[in-house]
């Protein structure tokens, strides 16, 4: 048997093995798996071991996607230059990765400024308003997680005052280069005189600035320092709990791992449980739903931590009330 090919002849079993050839290559193409998709982390700091980020790989993992297999991670971090923020996000849209996770506002507001397309999903937001359209409904490419801060600035004071009955005066220490947590000091300012305290501002712009800071405190006979913890001090608070260490100040602020460093109390939100649970909007987009249309999560729970060490240290006396409440009390 011969088959015309062409207009020439060809052996039967020549043609046979051509024919199979031709009808295994859409087969092979359709058999080329799909490229994994590809998150973009845009964070302040550096590079390196960080329980956040960690929290946010378990999240993953929870949900069947394992970093270097089936999903990847591009990570830029501004290496504490936060001017470098938007070429950074400039970087992830380039590289075309399917969403942007960010870790605070200014990296948020660096990305959505980079994107109109690429869909972001923001953690470690205190404010959310100047990034969405509302909370139920964020618009655009936009959503995310919120720390809820202004409702628990009285709140914070309440509870300081309750450790410490006598508190009449109390040192707040921020940012005062971040808006956002300008913004958190004059709410709480406001909010102060409700529970008896005076708020005196402790504001920096730079981590020199720190030992006049707690110098400042003990000028105004402050009986506390309260912390706010953003992309400027978290890195630093090591060096901020050991001043206030030296000046006898019990220190509180927002989140856990402040009191387990050695602080004296906290209250927020759990912040690596708020990253994993940002997987699960990564995985929501992936999967095709429109990042405006996922409404911002707020947290539910809040955890109030006390560190006893600190406090014993300190000679301080903490009422039974307080510790039976704590959700961990650090012996």
């Amino acid at each position: 048997m011969r088959v015309v090919l062409n207009g020439r002849w060809i052996p039967h079993l020549a043609a046979l093995c051509l024919a199979l050839a031709l009808l295994a290559v859409p087969h092979a193409i359709e058999a080329q798996p799909a490229p994994a998709p590809r998150i973009g982390v845009l964070s302040p700091g550096f590079p390196g071991p960080s329980r956040i980020l960690d929290a946010f790989r378990r999240g993953l993992r929870e949900l069947g996607y394992v970093e270097g297999q089936n999903i990847a991670i591009e990570y830029r971090f501004d290496e504490e230059k936060p001017e470098r923020l938007a070429d950074l996000a400039a970087e992830l849209v380039r590289l075309k990765v399917n969403v942007i996770l960010t870790v605070n506002t200014a990296a948020s507001q660096a990305a959505k400024n980079a994107t109109k397309t690429i869909p972001i999903v923001f953690t470690y937001v205190a404010d959310p308003a100047p990034l969405v359209a509302s909370l139920a409904r964020p618009g655009a490419n936009i959503t995310g997680l919120t720390t809820l801060a202004a409702e628990l600035s009285i709140k914070r004071l309440e509870l300081l005052k309750e450790a410490l009955p006598g508190l009449s005066r109390v040192a707040y220490l921020w940012n005062s280069a971040n808006p956002t947590a300008t913004h958190f000091f004059k709410e709480t300012e406001r909010a102060s005189p409700r529970v008896g305290i005076q708020l005196h501002p402790l504001g920096v712009k730079g981590l020199d600035e720190l030992s006049n800071a707690f110098k400042l405190a003990i000028e105004k006979r402050a009986g506390a320092v309260f912390v706010w913890e953003d992309a400027l001090l978290l890195p630093h608070r090591t060096r901020i709990l050991d001043l206030a260490a030296a000046h006898r100040l019990p220190a509180a602020s927002q989140y856990r791992e402040f009191s387990e460093a050695g602080g004296f109390l906290s209250y927020g939100p759990n912040l690596p449980e708020q990253f994993r649970r940002a997987a699960i909007y990564v995985d929501r987009i992936l999967k095709g739903a429109r990042a405006g249309d996922l409404p911002v999560e707020q947290p539910t729970k809040f955890e109030l931590v006390v560190n006893m060490k600190t406090a014993k240290t300190l000679g301080l006396t903490v009422p039974t009330s307080l510790l039976i409440r704590a959700d961990q009390v650090i012996e």
